[in-house]
Protein backbone atom coordinates (compact mmCIF):
# COMPACT_ATOMS: atom_id res chain seq x y z
CA UNK A 1 0.00 0.00 0.00
CA UNK A 2 1.60 3.33 -1.05
CA UNK A 3 2.21 5.85 1.74
CA UNK A 4 4.26 8.97 2.44
CA UNK A 5 7.47 6.90 2.18
CA UNK A 6 6.74 5.54 -1.32
CA UNK A 7 9.34 6.97 -3.74
CA UNK A 8 8.53 8.45 -7.13
CA UNK A 9 9.01 6.14 -10.11
CA UNK A 10 11.79 8.39 -11.42
CA UNK A 11 13.62 7.99 -8.11
CA UNK A 12 13.83 4.22 -8.57
CA UNK A 13 15.29 4.69 -12.06
CA UNK A 14 18.26 6.62 -10.65
CA UNK A 15 19.21 4.36 -7.74
CA UNK A 16 21.20 1.73 -9.66
CA UNK A 17 23.71 4.27 -10.98
CA UNK A 18 23.91 5.93 -7.56
CA UNK A 19 24.73 2.57 -5.95
CA UNK A 20 27.74 2.23 -8.25
CA UNK A 21 28.91 5.72 -7.28
CA UNK A 22 28.53 5.05 -3.56
CA UNK A 23 30.41 1.75 -3.83
CA UNK A 24 33.42 3.33 -5.54
CA UNK A 25 33.45 6.41 -3.29
CA UNK A 26 33.47 4.07 -0.28
CA UNK A 27 36.90 2.73 -1.22
CA UNK A 28 38.44 -0.72 -0.86
CA UNK A 29 36.92 -1.60 2.52
CA UNK A 30 33.37 -0.80 1.41
CA UNK A 31 33.83 -2.69 -1.88
CA UNK A 32 34.88 -5.73 0.15
CA UNK A 33 31.79 -5.40 2.31
CA UNK A 34 29.60 -5.46 -0.80
CA UNK A 35 31.11 -8.82 -1.73
CA UNK A 36 29.53 -10.57 -4.68
CA UNK A 37 27.61 -7.46 -5.75
CA UNK A 38 30.68 -6.20 -7.61
CA UNK A 39 33.13 -9.14 -7.35
CA UNK A 40 31.24 -12.27 -8.46
CA UNK A 41 32.23 -15.69 -7.12
CA UNK A 42 33.49 -18.04 -9.83
CA UNK A 43 31.60 -21.28 -10.62
CA UNK A 44 32.64 -24.04 -8.19
CA UNK A 45 34.76 -21.57 -6.18
CA UNK A 46 34.62 -22.52 -2.51
CA UNK A 47 33.34 -19.84 -0.17
CA UNK A 48 36.56 -19.85 1.90
CA UNK A 49 38.67 -19.40 -1.23
CA UNK A 50 36.40 -16.57 -2.37
CA UNK A 51 36.67 -14.81 0.99
CA UNK A 52 40.47 -14.97 0.79
CA UNK A 53 40.41 -13.57 -2.75
CA UNK A 54 37.97 -10.83 -1.70
CA UNK A 55 40.08 -9.98 1.36
CA UNK A 56 43.15 -9.45 -0.84
CA UNK A 57 41.37 -7.33 -3.49
CA UNK A 58 42.28 -3.63 -3.67
CA UNK A 59 40.49 -0.82 -5.51
CA UNK A 60 42.25 1.60 -7.83
CA UNK A 61 40.57 4.91 -6.77
CA UNK A 62 40.40 6.32 -10.32
CA UNK A 63 36.75 7.41 -10.08
CA UNK A 64 37.11 9.07 -6.68
CA UNK A 65 40.35 10.85 -7.62
CA UNK A 66 38.90 12.11 -10.92
CA UNK A 67 35.99 13.71 -9.08
CA UNK A 68 38.39 15.31 -6.59
CA UNK A 69 40.61 16.61 -9.40
CA UNK A 70 37.62 18.09 -11.24
CA UNK A 71 36.54 19.76 -8.01
CA UNK A 72 39.99 21.32 -7.77
CA UNK A 73 39.77 22.53 -11.38
CA UNK A 74 36.46 24.27 -10.72
CA UNK A 75 37.62 25.82 -7.44
CA UNK A 76 41.08 26.87 -8.61
CA UNK A 77 40.74 30.07 -6.56
CA UNK A 78 38.45 31.12 -3.70
CA UNK A 79 34.94 32.08 -4.77
CA UNK A 80 34.29 35.80 -4.83
CA UNK A 81 31.15 37.76 -4.00
CA UNK A 82 30.26 40.68 -6.28
CA UNK A 83 30.56 44.25 -5.04
CA UNK A 84 26.76 44.56 -5.12
CA UNK A 85 26.30 41.79 -2.55
CA UNK A 86 24.54 43.26 0.53
CA UNK A 87 26.56 43.38 3.76
CA UNK A 88 24.05 41.11 5.50
CA UNK A 89 24.52 38.42 2.84
CA UNK A 90 28.32 38.80 3.03
CA UNK A 91 28.13 38.23 6.78
CA UNK A 92 25.89 35.16 6.36
CA UNK A 93 28.35 33.67 3.84
CA UNK A 94 30.95 33.43 6.62
CA UNK A 95 28.77 30.70 8.18
CA UNK A 96 26.36 29.90 5.40
CA UNK A 97 24.95 26.63 6.81
CA UNK A 98 25.01 27.58 10.52
CA UNK A 99 27.46 24.71 10.97
CA UNK A 100 30.61 26.81 10.71
CA UNK A 101 31.22 26.43 6.96
CA UNK A 102 32.04 29.39 4.74
CA UNK A 103 30.27 29.64 1.39
CA UNK A 104 33.42 28.50 -0.43
CA UNK A 105 33.75 25.31 1.64
CA UNK A 106 30.04 24.54 1.43
CA UNK A 107 29.97 25.19 -2.34
CA UNK A 108 32.78 22.67 -2.92
CA UNK A 109 30.77 19.92 -1.24
CA UNK A 110 27.66 21.05 -3.13
CA UNK A 111 29.48 20.64 -6.44
CA UNK A 112 31.21 17.41 -5.42
CA UNK A 113 27.86 15.79 -4.65
CA UNK A 114 26.42 16.92 -7.98
CA UNK A 115 29.50 15.49 -9.72
CA UNK A 116 28.80 12.12 -8.14
CA UNK A 117 25.03 11.85 -8.60
CA UNK A 118 24.25 14.14 -11.54
CA UNK A 119 22.44 16.58 -9.26
CA UNK A 120 22.45 17.91 -5.71
CA UNK A 121 20.02 20.03 -3.71
CA UNK A 122 20.31 23.07 -1.45
CA UNK A 123 17.41 23.82 0.89
CA UNK A 124 17.37 27.48 1.96
CA UNK A 125 15.56 27.68 5.28
CA UNK A 126 14.85 30.05 8.15
CA UNK A 127 14.74 29.06 11.83
CA UNK A 128 11.33 28.91 13.45
CA UNK A 129 10.77 31.69 15.98
CA UNK A 130 8.36 31.82 18.87
CA UNK A 131 5.58 34.18 17.80
CA UNK A 132 4.75 34.89 21.44
CA UNK A 133 8.19 36.23 22.33
CA UNK A 134 9.40 37.51 18.94
CA UNK A 135 6.97 40.09 17.56
CA UNK A 136 9.20 42.67 15.84
CA UNK A 137 12.06 42.61 13.34
CA UNK A 138 14.38 43.95 16.04
CA UNK A 139 13.49 41.10 18.39
CA UNK A 140 13.93 38.63 15.56
CA UNK A 141 17.41 39.99 14.85
CA UNK A 142 18.36 39.79 18.52
CA UNK A 143 17.23 36.16 18.62
CA UNK A 144 19.90 35.32 16.01
CA UNK A 145 17.39 34.07 13.46
CA UNK A 146 18.62 34.41 9.89
CA UNK A 147 18.45 32.36 6.68
CA UNK A 148 20.82 29.43 6.16
CA UNK A 149 21.33 26.67 3.61
CA UNK A 150 21.31 22.90 4.07
CA UNK A 151 22.93 20.44 1.65
CA UNK A 152 20.49 17.70 0.64
CA UNK A 153 21.75 14.41 -0.82
CA UNK A 154 19.61 13.43 -3.84
CA UNK A 155 19.09 10.03 -2.22
CA UNK A 156 17.07 11.81 0.47
CA UNK A 157 14.64 13.42 -1.99
CA UNK A 158 12.26 10.50 -2.51
CA UNK A 159 9.25 12.35 -3.92
CA UNK A 160 8.20 15.57 -5.59
CA UNK A 161 5.49 17.12 -7.71
CA UNK A 162 5.45 20.20 -9.91
CA UNK A 163 3.36 22.45 -12.12
CA UNK A 164 3.96 25.06 -14.82
CA UNK A 165 3.56 28.56 -13.44
CA UNK A 166 4.25 31.71 -15.48
CA UNK A 167 6.13 29.66 -18.05
CA UNK A 168 8.39 27.91 -15.50
CA UNK A 169 8.23 24.53 -13.79
CA UNK A 170 7.94 25.01 -10.01
CA UNK A 171 7.82 22.57 -7.13
CA UNK A 172 4.47 22.06 -5.46
CA UNK A 173 5.40 19.10 -3.21
CA UNK A 174 8.65 17.80 -1.79
CA UNK A 175 9.40 14.76 0.38
CA UNK A 176 12.80 14.47 2.08
CA UNK A 177 13.79 11.38 4.07
CA UNK A 178 15.88 12.24 7.13
CA UNK A 179 17.67 10.33 9.88
CA UNK A 180 18.00 12.25 13.13
CA UNK A 181 19.71 11.20 16.36
CA UNK A 182 17.78 11.66 19.59
CA UNK A 183 19.08 11.35 23.12
CA UNK A 184 17.78 8.41 25.12
CA UNK A 185 18.10 7.34 28.74
CA UNK A 186 21.46 6.86 30.46
CA UNK A 187 23.46 8.74 27.83
CA UNK A 188 22.23 6.49 25.05
CA UNK A 189 21.27 7.64 21.57
CA UNK A 190 18.83 6.35 19.00
CA UNK A 191 18.31 6.98 15.30
CA UNK A 192 14.87 8.10 14.20
CA UNK A 193 13.71 8.01 10.59
CA UNK A 194 11.36 10.78 9.51
CA UNK A 195 10.04 12.32 6.30
CA UNK A 196 9.80 16.06 5.79
CA UNK A 197 6.79 16.85 3.59
CA UNK A 198 6.90 20.38 2.20
CA UNK A 199 4.25 22.32 0.32
CA UNK A 200 4.12 26.09 -0.30
CA UNK A 201 3.50 27.71 3.08
CA UNK A 202 3.57 24.51 5.16
CA UNK A 203 5.94 21.85 6.53
CA UNK A 204 4.91 18.49 8.04
CA UNK A 205 7.16 15.94 9.75
CA UNK A 206 6.03 12.31 9.47
CA UNK A 207 7.28 9.55 11.76
CA UNK A 208 6.34 5.91 12.18
CA UNK A 209 3.89 5.03 14.91
CA UNK A 210 1.88 1.98 15.91
CA UNK A 211 -1.69 1.89 14.56
CA UNK A 212 -4.76 0.44 16.19
CA UNK A 213 -4.09 -2.95 14.61
CA UNK A 214 -0.52 -2.99 15.88
CA UNK A 215 0.97 -2.28 12.47
CA UNK A 216 3.57 0.42 11.93
CA UNK A 217 2.15 3.44 10.07
CA UNK A 218 3.40 6.89 9.12
CA UNK A 219 1.65 9.75 10.91
CA UNK A 220 2.16 13.49 11.38
CA UNK A 221 4.59 14.09 14.25
CA UNK A 222 4.89 17.87 13.89
CA UNK A 223 3.76 20.60 11.52
CA UNK A 224 4.02 24.36 11.09
CA UNK A 225 3.25 27.13 8.62
CA UNK A 226 5.85 29.24 6.84
CA UNK A 227 5.76 32.71 5.34
CA UNK A 228 6.95 31.45 1.94
CA UNK A 229 4.56 30.67 -0.88
CA UNK A 230 7.13 28.53 -2.66
CA UNK A 231 9.48 25.65 -1.83
CA UNK A 232 12.94 27.13 -1.35
CA UNK A 233 14.93 24.30 -2.93
CA UNK A 234 17.77 25.03 -5.35
CA UNK A 235 18.93 22.13 -7.54
CA UNK A 236 22.31 21.96 -9.24
CA UNK A 237 22.45 19.66 -12.28
CA UNK A 238 25.65 18.27 -13.78
CA UNK A 239 23.89 15.75 -16.01
CA UNK A 240 20.16 16.41 -16.13
CA UNK A 241 17.84 13.66 -17.37
CA UNK A 242 14.59 15.36 -16.35
CA UNK A 243 13.04 17.60 -13.72
CA UNK A 244 14.63 16.62 -10.38
CA UNK A 245 16.40 13.76 -12.16
CA UNK A 246 20.03 13.21 -13.06
CA UNK A 247 22.69 10.62 -13.83
CA UNK A 248 26.36 10.53 -12.74
CA UNK A 249 28.31 12.41 -15.45
CA UNK A 250 31.25 10.00 -15.01
CA UNK A 251 29.19 6.81 -15.04
CA UNK A 252 31.23 5.33 -17.91
CA UNK A 253 34.40 5.82 -15.87
CA UNK A 254 32.67 4.24 -12.87
CA UNK A 255 31.76 1.14 -14.90
CA UNK A 256 35.36 0.82 -16.11
CA UNK A 257 36.57 1.18 -12.51
CA UNK A 258 34.29 -1.70 -11.46
CA UNK A 259 35.70 -3.78 -14.33
CA UNK A 260 39.24 -2.93 -13.17
CA UNK A 261 38.34 -4.05 -9.63
CA UNK A 262 37.29 -7.44 -10.98
CA UNK A 263 40.17 -7.82 -13.44
CA UNK A 264 42.78 -6.84 -10.86
CA UNK A 265 41.43 -9.50 -8.48
CA UNK A 266 41.79 -12.15 -11.19
CA UNK A 267 45.32 -10.97 -11.96
CA UNK A 268 46.32 -11.09 -8.30
CA UNK A 269 44.89 -14.58 -8.01
CA UNK A 270 46.78 -15.94 -11.03
CA UNK A 271 49.98 -14.35 -9.76
CA UNK A 272 49.49 -16.17 -6.46
CA UNK A 273 49.04 -19.47 -8.30
CA UNK A 274 52.03 -18.88 -10.56
CA UNK A 275 54.36 -17.96 -7.71
CA UNK A 276 53.78 -21.24 -5.86
CA UNK A 277 54.98 -24.28 -7.86
CA UNK A 278 53.17 -27.62 -7.41
CA UNK A 279 55.22 -30.52 -5.99
CA UNK A 280 54.58 -33.77 -7.87
CA UNK A 281 55.67 -37.23 -6.61
CA UNK A 282 55.43 -40.39 -8.75
CA UNK A 283 56.31 -44.07 -8.43
CA UNK A 284 55.54 -44.48 -4.73
CA UNK A 285 54.25 -47.78 -3.44
CA UNK A 286 50.75 -48.00 -1.98
CA UNK A 287 50.76 -46.44 1.45
CA UNK A 288 54.34 -45.21 1.20
CA UNK A 289 54.99 -41.82 2.84
CA UNK A 290 57.73 -39.27 2.26
CA UNK A 291 59.05 -36.54 4.52
CA UNK A 292 59.96 -33.43 2.56
CA UNK A 293 62.19 -30.80 4.12
CA UNK A 294 65.59 -29.13 4.21
CA UNK A 295 66.96 -31.62 6.79
CA UNK A 296 65.58 -34.83 5.23
CA UNK A 297 66.67 -37.09 2.36
CA UNK A 298 64.58 -39.19 -0.01
CA UNK A 299 65.70 -42.59 -1.41
CA UNK A 300 64.41 -44.11 -4.66
CA UNK A 301 65.29 -47.52 -6.17
CA UNK A 302 64.68 -46.65 -9.84
CA UNK A 303 64.96 -43.03 -11.01
CA UNK A 304 63.25 -43.92 -14.27
CA UNK A 305 60.08 -44.97 -12.45
CA UNK A 306 60.24 -42.93 -9.24
CA UNK A 307 60.92 -39.31 -8.47
CA UNK A 308 59.90 -35.81 -7.35
CA UNK A 309 59.49 -32.72 -9.50
CA UNK A 310 57.91 -29.24 -9.45
CA UNK A 311 55.24 -28.15 -11.92
CA UNK A 312 55.27 -24.39 -12.68
CA UNK A 313 52.96 -22.02 -14.57
CA UNK A 314 54.27 -20.94 -17.99
CA UNK A 315 53.32 -17.30 -17.23
CA UNK A 316 51.68 -16.56 -20.60
CA UNK A 317 48.36 -15.67 -18.98
CA UNK A 318 50.10 -13.29 -16.57
CA UNK A 319 51.47 -11.17 -19.37
CA UNK A 320 48.11 -11.11 -21.17
CA UNK A 321 46.36 -10.07 -17.96
CA UNK A 322 48.89 -7.30 -17.31
CA UNK A 323 48.41 -5.91 -20.81
CA UNK A 324 44.63 -6.06 -20.43
CA UNK A 325 44.76 -4.09 -17.17
CA UNK A 326 47.06 -1.46 -18.67
CA UNK A 327 44.66 -1.00 -21.60
CA UNK A 328 41.77 -0.71 -19.17
CA UNK A 329 43.58 1.96 -17.15
CA UNK A 330 44.18 3.97 -20.32
CA UNK A 331 40.46 3.76 -21.17
CA UNK A 332 39.73 5.05 -17.67
CA UNK A 333 42.05 8.03 -18.17
CA UNK A 334 40.32 8.93 -21.41
CA UNK A 335 36.84 8.52 -19.88
CA UNK A 336 37.80 10.77 -16.97
CA UNK A 337 39.22 13.46 -19.29
CA UNK A 338 36.14 13.76 -21.48
CA UNK A 339 34.53 16.34 -19.19
CA UNK A 340 37.47 18.67 -19.85
CA UNK A 341 37.13 18.90 -23.62
CA UNK A 342 34.71 20.85 -25.75
CA UNK A 343 34.73 18.00 -28.28
CA UNK A 344 34.21 15.42 -25.60
CA UNK A 345 33.74 12.47 -27.96
CA UNK A 346 37.18 12.64 -29.57
CA UNK A 347 39.96 10.18 -28.81
CA UNK A 348 43.24 11.47 -27.41
CA UNK A 349 46.73 10.02 -27.22
CA UNK A 350 48.29 8.98 -23.92
CA UNK A 351 50.37 12.18 -23.64
CA UNK A 352 47.41 14.39 -24.51
CA UNK A 353 45.24 12.66 -21.91
CA UNK A 354 47.84 13.11 -19.17
CA UNK A 355 48.16 16.84 -19.94
CA UNK A 356 44.43 17.60 -20.17
CA UNK A 357 43.19 20.89 -18.75
CA UNK A 358 39.73 22.39 -18.69
CA UNK A 359 38.67 23.96 -21.98
CA UNK A 360 36.12 26.69 -22.54
CA UNK A 361 32.66 25.31 -23.38
CA UNK A 362 33.69 21.87 -22.12
CA UNK A 363 31.13 19.95 -20.00
CA UNK A 364 33.07 20.74 -16.82
CA UNK A 365 33.17 24.46 -17.65
CA UNK A 366 29.40 24.38 -18.26
CA UNK A 367 28.94 22.68 -14.89
CA UNK A 368 30.93 25.47 -13.23
CA UNK A 369 28.62 28.06 -14.81
CA UNK A 370 25.59 26.11 -13.56
CA UNK A 371 27.14 26.16 -10.08
CA UNK A 372 27.42 29.95 -10.23
CA UNK A 373 23.73 30.24 -11.18
CA UNK A 374 22.71 27.89 -8.37
CA UNK A 375 24.72 29.83 -5.78
CA UNK A 376 23.22 33.10 -7.06
CA UNK A 377 19.75 31.60 -6.54
CA UNK A 378 20.66 30.58 -2.98
CA UNK A 379 21.78 34.13 -2.16
CA UNK A 380 18.64 35.60 -3.75
CA UNK A 381 16.35 33.41 -1.63
CA UNK A 382 18.28 34.53 1.46
CA UNK A 383 17.82 38.14 0.37
CA UNK A 384 14.08 37.50 0.00
CA UNK A 385 13.96 36.19 3.57
CA UNK A 386 15.68 39.37 4.75
CA UNK A 387 13.53 41.68 2.65
CA UNK A 388 16.43 42.77 0.44
CA UNK A 389 15.91 43.47 -3.29
CA UNK A 390 19.14 41.78 -4.47
CA UNK A 391 21.26 38.96 -3.07
CA UNK A 392 24.37 39.63 -5.14
CA UNK A 393 26.38 37.26 -7.30
CA UNK A 394 29.04 34.60 -6.84
CA UNK A 395 32.10 34.33 -9.08
CA UNK A 396 33.53 30.78 -9.26
CA UNK A 397 37.13 31.01 -10.45
CA UNK A 398 37.99 27.88 -12.46
CA UNK A 399 41.48 26.87 -13.55
CA UNK A 400 40.65 28.20 -17.01
CA UNK A 401 39.93 31.67 -15.65
CA UNK A 402 42.85 31.55 -13.23
CA UNK A 403 45.18 30.82 -16.17
CA UNK A 404 43.82 33.86 -18.03
CA UNK A 405 44.73 36.39 -15.36
CA UNK A 406 47.41 37.95 -17.58
CA UNK A 407 45.90 41.03 -19.23
CA UNK A 408 45.55 40.73 -22.99
CA UNK A 409 47.05 44.16 -23.75
CA UNK A 410 46.64 44.06 -27.56
CA UNK A 411 42.96 43.15 -27.26
CA UNK A 412 42.38 45.86 -24.66
CA UNK A 413 44.10 48.46 -26.87
CA UNK A 414 42.01 47.38 -29.86
CA UNK A 415 38.80 47.84 -27.86
CA UNK A 416 39.94 51.26 -26.67
CA UNK A 417 40.81 52.30 -30.25
CA UNK A 418 37.41 51.18 -31.57
CA UNK A 419 35.69 53.03 -28.72
CA UNK A 420 37.56 56.28 -29.30
CA UNK A 421 36.92 56.05 -33.05
CA UNK A 422 33.19 55.71 -32.40
CA UNK A 423 33.03 52.30 -34.11
CA UNK A 424 31.44 50.55 -31.12
CA UNK A 425 29.06 51.70 -28.40
CA UNK A 426 30.31 52.30 -24.84
CA UNK A 427 28.22 49.41 -23.59
CA UNK A 428 29.81 47.09 -26.18
CA UNK A 429 33.27 48.24 -25.08
CA UNK A 430 32.42 47.47 -21.44
CA UNK A 431 31.12 44.02 -22.34
CA UNK A 432 34.28 43.30 -24.37
CA UNK A 433 36.46 44.37 -21.45
CA UNK A 434 34.37 42.16 -19.17
CA UNK A 435 35.09 39.19 -21.41
CA UNK A 436 38.80 39.94 -20.95
CA UNK A 437 38.16 40.21 -17.18
CA UNK A 438 39.62 43.71 -17.09
CA UNK A 439 36.20 44.80 -15.78
CA UNK A 440 34.34 42.61 -13.28
CA UNK A 441 32.27 40.14 -15.40
CA UNK A 442 29.44 40.25 -12.85
CA UNK A 443 29.12 44.04 -12.95
CA UNK A 444 26.18 45.50 -14.83
CA UNK A 445 27.45 47.37 -17.95
CA UNK A 446 24.97 50.25 -17.47
CA UNK A 447 26.21 50.84 -13.92
CA UNK A 448 29.84 50.70 -15.05
CA UNK A 449 29.19 53.36 -17.72
CA UNK A 450 27.31 55.52 -15.23
CA UNK A 451 30.18 55.27 -12.74
CA UNK A 452 32.74 56.16 -15.41
CA UNK A 453 30.72 59.18 -16.50
CA UNK A 454 30.56 60.44 -12.94
CA UNK A 455 34.21 60.06 -11.98
CA UNK A 456 35.65 62.90 -9.90
CA UNK A 457 38.06 65.33 -11.66
CA UNK A 458 41.66 64.15 -11.81
CA UNK A 459 44.49 65.71 -9.77
CA UNK A 460 45.30 68.19 -12.56
CA UNK A 461 41.80 69.57 -12.39
CA UNK A 462 40.70 68.21 -15.77
CA UNK A 463 37.67 66.12 -16.49
CA UNK A 464 37.60 62.48 -17.56
CA UNK A 465 37.29 61.36 -21.17
CA UNK A 466 34.66 58.70 -20.64
CA UNK A 467 31.61 60.74 -21.66
CA UNK A 468 29.31 58.97 -24.05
Amino acid sequence: MPDISTPNLDYGNMVEAWDINDALMGGTLYMRQLGESYLPRWPNEEIDAYKKRLGAATLLPAYEETISQNNGRVFAEPVKLSDETPDQIVEICKNVDMAGNRLEVWAQEFFRMASQYGLSHALVDYPRVDAETVKTKAQEKLSGARPYVTLINPRQVIGWDSKVQNGSVVLTELRIKEIIVEKGDDFSQKKVEQIRYMTPGKVQIYRKSTGNDGASVWSVHEEWNTSRRDITLVTLYTKRTGFMCGSPPLLNLAMLNIKHWQSQSEQDNILHVARVPILSVYGLAEGQELTIGASTATRFDDRSRQGIEYTEHTGNAIGAGKTSIEDLEQQMRQAGAKLLRAENTSTKSVDQTNEERMQEHSPLYTMANSLEDALDNVLQIMADWLGLPEGGNVDVRTELEAAEQTINAPAAMAIQSLRQGGDIRPIDAVRALQSLRIIDPDAKPDLVIDELNNLAPNMAGGSNDNDQ
